[in-house]
């Protein structure tokens, strides 16, 4: 089971690793078998390279499209 400090810290090596690419955005979500890293895309092209697991926490990918504020 992934606990969430363990989490947080993977979300802010992985967010370390994918700085400076576009289209990108990294957040945390709760599965039933504890956290896991969320990363968004803007287009699948964006997740050519990313990990499967960073420091054992598992990573879902999503494209999601471009993210705006609704007004």
């Amino acid at each position: 089971m992934t606990e969430i400090e363990q989490a947080r810290v993977a979300k802010a090596h992985l967010r370390a690793a994918l700085a400076g690419r576009s289209g990108v955005q990294v957040g945390l979500r709760r599965r039933a078998d504890g956290y896991c890293l969320v990363v968004n895309l803007v287009e699948d092209a964006d997740g050519a390279g990313l990990p499967e697991h960073v420091d054992g926490v598992p990573v879902d990918v999503r494209v999601v499209g471009r993210v705006r504020a609704q007004g």
